[in-house]
């Protein structure tokens, strides 16, 4: 089964990430490396990604079959969307487990949401 796992950063967990020296950032870092590597060797991990900085971000919205735009930031929101797993996995409490491994865990809020699978539709 597959499932998104959804990472959200706030700006008090970016201020704590600005304060790190780069030694304790690279180490922070390693962590999802190691991560990522364990993933791959388990035939778990489908992708992942960082985000970019939700004010670089475009919202689009389909009106009249014209694309209407509109850039970032677009609320005072605590929680944004920071990065992702995609993992193929037997189980959400094995999806909960990876999160468990994830650096930003322990500061943020991580989202687990199953993948519909729409290949019958296909």
């Amino acid at each position: 089964m597959k499932f998104l796992i959804l990472i959200y950063g706030n700006p008090e967990g970016r201020a704590l990430w600005n304060q790190l020296s780069e030694e304790q950032r690279r180490e922070s870092m390693s962590g999802y490396a190691e991560l990522e590597n364990a993933l791959t060797a388990e035939g778990e991990l489908i992708a992942s990604e960082s985000l970019d900085d939700p004010a670089l971000t475009r919202q689009v919205r389909v009106r009249d079959g014209k694309a209407v735009t509109t850039d970032g930031p677009f609320a005072e929101i605590k929680e944004q969307l920071a990065g992702f797993y995609l993992v193929d996995c037997d189980t959400v409490e094995r999806a909960t487990e990876i999160v468990t491994r994830i650096p930003e865990a322990a500061y943020s809020i991580v989202e687990i949401r199953p993948v519909r699978d729409l290949s019958s539709l296909r």
